[in-house]
């Protein structure tokens, strides 16, 4: 949901909901996202699926911790992004509700801000349980639906399928073949806060507001929003309600 900024440093094109990095006016979204890839790096070893890589940063981020990252998208384009720019990650075209993995062949599936995008979840989460080992981790991120689309069923994000509040994810995963579900929540650090209380609602919704009027950012506004960095969020298992982002590690 970012208007009129064009074409990414990086060749690709701003979808408005692929997040990339090196761009000043996407800096909050990507440091929201890479703080979560930087946060489960550590538990991503051996053999790790990246299912929904977009632009490919965080599965190269993993392949300094993973043996090998497979880093699977629907999106040509990026793919060929892919090849280019992260010779780390072994990048293939998937359909997500049915993963070109074999059975139990998986350490880890990772999967962040992709989940709330597929109609078929359900199918999605069990064929992540399918490919992984016994013992293996799925790790996923999708947005808390009680902070992202509050008062609402149905998401505010137009690209979005469905949204989860924490009991409802982890519900999901435990239906579809996972025993253990650990949830976390992403939050704003002491500096985001003090940056929110300067903005109307916060840093995210000033952004968010922006672009649906069709409108830039104003330069206090874009000053704040490249200023971001991966250390101004923190996660944990308190306040799961009050949360940004979901983080479910399910085994």
């Amino acid at each position: 949901m970012h208007a009129g900024y064009g074409r990414a440093v990086t060749g690709l094109p701003l979808t408005g909901e692929r997040t990339v990095p090196d761009v000043a006016c996407e800096n909050y979204w990507f440091r929201r996202h890479e703080a979560v890839y930087l946060a489960l790096a550590p538990r991503c070893q051996g053999v790790v699926v990246d299912a929904g890589c977009g632009e490919g940063y965080g599965a190269d981020l993993l392949a300094s911790t993973a043996d090998r990252v497979l880093a699977l998208d629907y999106d040509e384009p990026a793919l060929r992004h892919i090849v280019g720019r992260y010779p780390r990650v072994a990048p293939a075209r998937a359909n997500l509700v049915a993963l070109p993995v074999a059975s139990g062949s998986a350490d880890v599936v990772i999967s962040l801000q992709v989940i709330e995008h597929l109609w078929e979840q359900e199918r999605f989460v069990a064929e992540c349980a399918r490919v992984l080992r016994p013992g293996g981790a799925f790790l996923v991120s999708t947005p808390n639906r009680l902070t992202f689309s509050p008062g609402r069923d149905t998401p505010l994000n137009p690209f979005h399928s469905r949204e989860f509040a924490p009991a409802e994810l982890a519900d999901l995963l435990g239906g579809n073949g996972f025993d253990e579900v650990e949830m976390l929540g992403l939050h704003h650090g002491p500096r985001l806060r003090e940056l929110d209380a300067t903005h109307e609602g916060s840093i995210a919704d000033a952004q968010v507001a922006a672009a649906v009027s069709g409108v830039d950012m104003s330069p206090a506004l874009a000053a704040d929003v490249a200023s971001v960095r991966t250390d101004d969020f923190t996660l944990h298992g308190a306040a799961l309600d009050d949360c940004l982002d979901l983080v479910a590690v399910a085994r």
